[in-house]
Parts: structure tokens; C-alpha cells; sequence
């Protein structure tokens, strides 16, 4: 298997992350306007400190992204990092592309100084949950939202 290689999303990604993007949101069965598609991918592509982009590309094909939103927290001097969303194309899952995006999440986080890293996942999402449960600890909480 390829070596995966992550780095920082670029304007350059964006026919292959509109692709990746569009299976994320399918697999949670979201739609969205292309306006905000737009402004999402701007925002993950410049220079906005409150978001950054990720891209995990195997044998020069883009195969992974993953999104983080830094913010601060009530709890801390230091901000958090919330990984909003991460995608693995199906062929690839499994393979170790989503660890290698999330470490490169931790990294990125811990690099920033940030004192969490922390996302949410459908309870239904057994196979990424798998990846979770060796990675990082389930506290417990329960999403509510409005």
C-alpha cells in the first residue's frame, strides 16, 4: 500500500475535494447550497486562522480531507480544535487514511498549543467509531442542538 501523505487543503484540491466533499455529505444524507460550498472551501483555503483544511493524498490522488474549526473555550486559556468533518474515499477506508488525518489533526492542534481536540460522529457510524475508540476517548456527552 502507498505511502499517505497529509498536508495543508489548497485551492489547487478543489475539483477533487468537491468530489470527497459531496460523498461526505451524502453519507450524512446533507445537502447545502453551492454559496456555502463556496465560502466553505474559501475559508478552508485562506488565510482565516479559525479554520484550516486538510488533504490526505495517496500516489499523487487526493483521498482524504479533513476540516477543523479553532476556537476558544470557557474552560481554557488555550483554544480548542473541533475536527467539523473528515472523509476517507470508500475505496480506500480502512487503510489507514483516516488515522493519518487525524493525527495530522493532533499535530496541527498541539502545534497551535491548543489544549482539545474533540468531534462528533453519527452513533450509527460503527466503522469510523472503531477508528475513534483506539484513538481518542468517548466522554460521554450527548449532541442537543436547535
Amino acid at each position: 500500500m502507498a505511502q499517505v501523505c497529509v498536508r495543508a487543503l489548497a485551492a489547487a484540491d478543489k475539483e477533487a475535494w468537491l468530489k470527497l466533499w459531496a460523498g461526505y455529505l451524502a453519507f450524512y444524507k446533507a445537502t447545502l447550497t453551492p454559496e456555502v460550498t463556496e465560502v466553505t472551501f474559501a475559508r478552508l483555503t485562506g488565510a482565516d486562522e479559525a479554520m484550516f483544511g486538510l488533504a490526505a493524498e495517496q500516489d499523487g490522488r487526493v483521498v482524504g480531507i479533513a476540516h477543523g474549526i479553532v476556537h476558544r473555550s470557557t474552560w481554557a486559556t488555550a483554544p480548542y480544535v473541533y475536527l467539523n468533518d473528515l472523509f476517507v474515499a470508500p475505496d480506500l477506508r480502512g487503510g489507514g487514511v483516516g488515522r493519518a488525518l487525524i493525527e495530522a489533526v493532533y499535530a496541527k492542534a498541539d502545534a497551535m498549543g491548543a489544549e482539545r481536540v474533540y468531534w462528533l460522529t453519527h452513533e450509527t457510524n460503527a466503522a469510523a467509531r472503531k477508528l475513534y475508540d483506539k484513538i481518542a476517548v468517548n466522554d460521554g456527552f450527548l449532541e442537543y442542538r436547535r
